[in-house]
C-alpha cells in the first residue's frame, strides 16, 4: 500500500485528469470501432472498460505517455486479438451456443413471459417442427451436439467429415430453424 501511495506521489499531477479526458474523448470511439468489428454493446463497453481500468493499474508506467489515447487505441487493439484468438480456440475446439439458449433468448425479445407454460410448449413444438423439416446432414450436426453433446471434433471422427463442413452445416441449420421461428419473432 505504501508503495502505491509513493508510485501516485510520483505521477505527474496531470495524468489521473489526462487520463479522465482520454475516456471522455476517445470511449467513444472505441465503442464504435468495436461495434463495427462485430461485437454487441454488452461485449465492447467491457472491452473498453476492461482497457482504460488495466490504464488505470499501470498509471505510473503510462503517465508520462505523451499520446495517451494511441495507448489506449494500442491496447484495445491488442485485447480485440485476444478475444478473436480466443473465439478461434472455442470454435476450433467445437465449443458452441447452446440451441435451447437461443429459444429463450428468442422468447425474451418476443417480451413473451418464458414461464408460460402454453407459450413454451407451442413454441417448443414450432422448433420440433423446424428440426424435423432440416436437411437431414444439418439436422444430424444440430442433434448430435445439442441432444448428444457432442463437439465438432467428435461428431468429425465419428463421420469422417471435416470439422469445416460441420460448422457450415449448423450455421445453415441455425439460419433455417430462425426462418422456421421467424413468426415467433415478428409477433
Amino acid at each position: 500500500m505504501e508503495t502505491m501511495t509513493q508510485e501516485l506521489r510520483l505521477l505527474p499531477a496531470d495524468a489521473h485528469q489526462r487520463l479522465e479526458e482520454t475516456y471522455q474523448s476517445e470511449a467513444p470511439r472505441l465503442l464504435a470501432r468495436l461495434r463495427r468489428a462485430g461485437r454487441t454493446l454488452e461485449d465492447a463497453e467491457d472491452l473498453v472498460h476492461d482497457v482504460f481500468a488495466e490504464t488505470m493499474e499501470s498509471l505510473p508506467v503510462v503517465g508520462p505517455i505523451r499520446n495517451l489515447p494511441a495507448w489506449t487505441n494500442a491496447l484495445l487493439r491488442r485485447r480485440l486479438i485476444d478475444a478473436w484468438r480466443h473465439e478461434r480456440v472455442q470454435e476450433a475446439a467445437g465449443e458452441t451456443d447452446v440451441v435451447e439458449e437461443t429459444l429463450y433468448e428468442i422468447i425474451a425479445g418476443a417480451g413473451l413471459d418464458p414461464q408460460d407454460a402454453f407459450i413454451r410448449d407451442s413454441l417448443v413444438d414450432a422448433l420440433n417442427d423446424a428440426l424435423r423439416a432440416l436437411p437431414p446432414a444439418q439436422r444430424r450436426v444440430v442433434e448430435a451436439q445439442v441432444f448428444g453433446g457432442l463437439t465438432f471434433r467428435e461428431i468429425a471422427e465419428a463421420t469422417g467429415e471435416s470439422i469445416d463442413t460441420l460448422t457450415a452445416r449448423k450455421r445453415y441449420a441455425l439460419r433455417n430453424l430462425s426462418r422456421a421461428l421467424k413468426h415467433w419473432i415478428d409477433e
